[in-house]
Parts: structure tokens; C-alpha cells; sequence
């Protein structure tokens, strides 16, 4: 059965009384999601932090698998540090999620361009939109349940059609979040690009709340829900082109907002905590020499190094040193060394972001699988 991708906004009525009921609940949650960020006044710590772990979770929906302590000795750029093909992947798409935050933070706007940017990033290539046909979408027994546009008017038709969408609120007065959902379902149908459509996809839903001003920071990450509910999240998509189950569709991605909302502020509530308890500890271990900036450090990347603390304090190597080896002294870092150079990781932190993980169940998973993802 073919589907025929609609021109948004869609001519059905998508309101309906358990979308509406749900919408309230997701809503509630991001704006709480929202306020509780601000109590951590250097952004970076948020975004460094948690885009890693979306990233990580991103890719791992497409079977881009690292581990953590990789990702964190990537992020730390250990030069002694062999960095396998996955782990690259993974910082590629935190670099994308940054990318794509510093666009739509200047113009509030989600274009065509940024997207293709973002995809580039992801994918470290300028083949943008596709323009040759042959890209199908197959189940995990090889089966083609989804054939998506194949030629390159019919996907730049539908592109530009979903960027008026999505900037342009004169077209459709749906609440944001009921319109980030079919967004996210008619870019993962027209499947503009060669590869990476699934985490560009999952970018675009985080860019366009931002863009809405329903959030400040790109920290809501719904790849984790969607990995704990994989073979739903594909059997939900194919539903809507094979029954027109748009409702089913909506709640589900609605819930992952109410979900994941929940589970962030949970976690930076956590992060804020443990910041307060390490400046407890070490104003007084460095006493006059104590700066807040010191502290961010430690908490922007889960593995430091004497460089970062230098360009960060602007103090010198042997300065940099004895603060952070009096650190690991009580136990507030642990010293990891590779190769010949020394690394410094906030263990707890590190604790605090792995104890988010989630369970991957691929039992049973029908779900749908790109030739070129």
C-alpha cells in the first residue's frame, strides 16, 4: 500500500479530546523543564553535558553503538586516545545539535538551510537532498514497507512545504507540540537526505521548540524515550501511512515530551546539587584561590585536563596542577592517565549521567530500517 504524503497543514482534525488532555500534561512539564534549567547560570554545563547523552542515545536508535567513557575521553580530545568509527559518529551529532542551537538562537527560524546544515554535520558530506531514486525503507527481514518521494522535485516540493509549517504559524494555529509531531512524521516520510534522516529528524524536534520559545536550551532529548520505546516509535510512524492513525501518533510522541521533560529535571536538579556540594568543599581546600569558573569546568566535561583549567582560570601548568590533584587528594576527581597525559574525571558526575540510561530492549522489533538511515 503506497502512502501519499499530505501537504501540511493536515486536513483532519488532530485535536481531539485524549490529544488535548495529553497536550496539557506535556506542556506543564516543559515549562517546568524550562524554568528549572535557569537555576544553573552557565549554559554550557547543561548543553556539553546533555547533548552527549542525547547524542549517544540518538545514535544508538541507529545502532551507532559507543560507550560512555569513550564519548567523555573523546569530548576530553585525548590525542593518546584511539577513537573508533561510532564514537566519531556520536560527536558528530552533538556538533550538529550545536550547530543547529547557535542558527536558530540568532533568527528563531528553521529553514531548509539550516537543516541541510545540520545533516552535513552529522554526516561530514555535501550531498543534501537526495536526487537519484532507489532509497527504501525495510524492516529488520528485509521487507520494504515504505517508499519514500524518489524524485528530487517531489522532495524539494514537500521541503518547502514543511518549512512554511514550520515557521510560518499563520498556516496552522495547532499548539506547537501537536505541530512538532507531524513535523517530525513528515520529514521522517519525505526522507530528504541520502543518510541520517532519523537523527536529523530528532535535531529538528528539540530546534523547533527552541524556535517557539517553549524552551531556552536544546536539553530536551526525546532519542531516550524513543529507544526505550523503539519498535513502537516505527510501528506508530508506518500506522499513520498505512491507517491514518494520526491521534496514536501524537500521543505517543506527546508522552515522550511529558516523559523525558520529567526525567531532565530530574537530572539537572541532580547536576545542581552536586555543583553546590563540590563548591561546598572546594572553596575552602583552595581558599582565596577559589574561582566559580573552576567549578564549571569541572562540571562541562566529565573528563578535564591541565589545559582546559589553564585556558579556563588563565593560570599556568603547575598552578593548574596543584588544584586539581589537591582535588583528587579528597576525593572529588579520580586521575586517569593515557599515555603521557595526565586526565582528571568528576566520577559522580560521570555516575549521574550513566545512571540515565536507557534500556535498550530490541526483542521483537519490527521497526523500520533505512537502506541509507
Amino acid at each position: 500500500m503506497s502512502y501519499e504524503i499530505p501537504l501540511l497543514p493536515l486536513a483532519v482534525d488532530v485535536e481531539t479530546r485524549k490529544v488535548l488532555r495529553q497536550l496539557n500534561a506535556a506542556n506543564r512539564k516543559l515549562a517546568e523543564l524550562k524554568g528549572i534549567a535557569l537555576t544553573i547560570p552557565n549554559e554550557t554545563i547543561l548543553i556539553n553535558t546533555l547533548v552527549l547523552q542525547e547524542a549517544k542515545d540518538s545514535s544508538a536508535v541507529e545502532n551507532i553503538v559507543t560507550t560512555h567513557d569513550d564519548l567523555y575521553k573523546a569530548d576530553a580530545q585525548m590525542k593518546e586516545f584511539a577513537i573508533s568509527a561510532s564514537t566519531k559518529e556520536v560527536l558528530s551529532y552533538a556538533e550538529a545539535v550545536k550547530l543547529g542551537f547557535q542558527i536558530i538562537r540568532k533568527d528563531k527560524l528553521l529553514l531548509n538551510s539550516c537543516i541541510k546544515e545540520i545533516q552535513k554535520k552529522l554526516e561530514q558530506n555535501s550531498a543534501g537532498f537526495r536526487s537519484v531514486p532507489g532509497t527504501t525503507l525495510k524492516n529488520q527481514v528485509g521487507q520494504i514497507v515504505y517508499t519514500p518521494p524518489q524524485e528530487k522535485n517531489a522532495i524539494e516540493r514537500y521541503m518547502d512545504n514543511l518549512q512554511t509549517f514550520i515557521n510560518d504559524d499563520s498556516v496552522s494555529d495547532l499548539d506547537p507540540l501537536i505541530k512538532m509531531a507531524i513535523i517530525h512524521h513528515q520529514f521522517e516520510s519525505i526522507h530528504p537526505f541520502y543518510d541520517g534522516n532519523g537523527r536529523t529528524g530528532r535535531i529538528i524536534n528539540i530546534l523547533y521548540l527552541i524556535s517557539k520559545n517553549l524552551l531556552d536550551l536544546p536539553i530536551l532529548y526525546l532519542s531516550r524515550y524513543v529507544i526505550n520505546n523503539k519498535a513502537e516509535y516505527y510501528q506508530r510512524i508506518q500506522a499513520v501511512r498505512d491507517d491514518n492513525e494520526w491521534e496514536a501518533w501524537i500521543l505517543y510522541m506527546l508522552k515522550g515530551v511529558e516523559q523525558t521533560a520529567e526525567q531532565t529535571i530530574a537530572q539537572v536538579k541532580a547536576i545542581s546539587t552536586l555543583m553546590m556540594q563540590y563548591k561546598h568543599k572546594i572553596r575552602p581546600l583552595l581558599g582565596r584561590s577559589y574561582r566559580h569558573e573552576f567549578l564549571n569546568n569541572l562540571f562541562s566535561h566529565p573528563y578535564t585536563k591541565i589545559d582546559f583549567v589553564c585556558k579556563t582560570l588563565g593560570v599556568g601548568r603547575i598552578t593548574a596542577t596543584k588544584y586539581l590533584n589537591k582535588l583528587v587528594e579528597h576525593k572529588l576527581l579520580e586521575k586517569v592517565k593515557v599515555g603521557r597525559t595526565n586526565y582528571y574525571m568528576n566520577m559522580q558526575l560521570c555516575n549521574l549521567l550513566m545512571n540515565s540510561v536507557p534500556q535498550n530492549n530490541h526483542k521483537n522489533d519490527q521497526q523500520i530500517e533505512s537502506v541509507h538511515e
